[in-house]
């Protein structure tokens, strides 16, 4: 019989994999490996994510990353924006790109093979923007995607099949008022390959986990993981609600007693996002309060593992909302976390 893990054991290893139980002395790159990317939808996420997770982390050292092109932003999981390592990009945007095209490009044919090219082109010479590349479409004027999304799935289709992707300012913590393009001249692998290695880094970063789990925050179909999932040598375990959960052969499980820190994490925190079933980290009555309705995901707390309350900058200081009253000692932990942070934020 498989063994059960317990709610807070899954909660402590999640917290462990995603260093979250004590900050890491990890470069950037190493440390988005270990995490499986980052969610950079919100420019500052990932440094706020960064600097939760690891000792001493500067922001300089995530933006001369993405300067050498060491780190890469993406659209990749969920058909969303993500900073994986230049080593890792290549399978994930194999793994998820037919996946990420049926998302954001549904029901309109892919540009002609002369408008790529001239894409291509236009990227080679220098930074494109999104109004150039729709121009190149045949999109002059003004356009709304409340108003007609259809241009706007003929340009993710364009950048998909030009392999265009964020330039690397577009991902630094100020990044420029227009987001500039740019070609990413990588080879990618047999989309098979890439799932292999897209299952391997996510359950190396959030594992134990379940087939759906790995579906959900991948938005990869089961029909297409499952063949990689066959092809890994893997160990099983129980949740305690008897779901099967998969998980690589040698990876840390962690003891629910282990104490877990106050922890800040960024709007979009990519451990929120990563199951199915949420409650290792978010409570199902705290869901509906940290994601909205159109899938915004606030800045939230993590006291003894789990979600606690939202936080917020006002007057370059940060304010913390609590779900429920805390003890003084987290309390106290809180406070001296958040100022903390705010020296980071300035």
């Amino acid at each position: 019989m498989p063994r059960v893990l317990t709610l807070r054991e899954l909660n402590r290893t999640t917290l462990l994999r995603q260093l979250l139980l004590k900050r890491a002395r990890l470069r950037v790159v190493p440390a988005l490996e270990r995490l499986a990317g980052l969610q950079a939808q919100w420019a500052p996420s990932p440094y706020v994510a960064l600097w939760s997770r690891l000792e001493g982390f500067r922001r300089e050292q995530l933006e001369k990353a993405l300067a050498r092109d060491a780190v890469l932003k993406g659209t990749l999981m969920r058909a969303t924006l993500h900073l994986v390592s230049a080593r890792d990009y290549r399978f994930f945007a194999a793994a998820v790109r037919e996946a990420v095209v049926g998302m954001r490009a549904r029901g309109v044919e892919p540009p002609s093979d002369e408008a790529v090219r001239r894409a291509v082109e236009l990227a080679r010479a220098g930074p494109v923007t999104r109004r150039e590349l729709l121009a190149l479409l045949g999109h002059d004027a003004p356009l709304s995607a409340a108003v007609d999304a259809r241009p706007f799935r003929e340009l993710h289709w364009l950048l998909a099949l030009a392999q265009l992707e964020q330039a690397p300012e577009a991902a630094f913590w100020s990044p420029p008022r227009v987001t500039p393009f740019r070609r990413v001249d990588l080879a990618l692998p047999d989309p098979a390959e890439g799932r292999v290695h897209l299952v391997r880094r996510y359950l190396g970063a959030y594992g134990p986990a379940s087939r759906t789990d790995l579906a959900a925050w991948s938005r990869v179909p089961l029909r297409d993981l499952d063949p990689a999932l066959e092809s890994l040598r893997l160990r099983t375990f129980e949740d305690e609600a008897g779901r099967a959960l998969l998980d690589l052969p040698r990876a840390p499980l962690a003891e629910g007693t282990e104490p877990a820190p106050v922890r800040f994490l960024p709007r979009w925190e990519e451990a929120l996002l990563a199951y199915d079933r949420r409650a290792r980290i978010l409570p199902d009555d705290l869901r509906s309060s940290v994601i909205a309705v159109g899938g915004d995901v606030a800045q939230t707390i993590l006291v003894d593992g789990f979600v606690a309350g939202l936080w917020r900058v006002e007057r370059e200081r940060v304010v913390v909302e609590q779900f429920d009253p805390l003890p003084l000692r987290a309390r106290r932990e809180l406070e001296d976390e958040a100022r903390r942070l705010q020296t980071f934020l300035r």
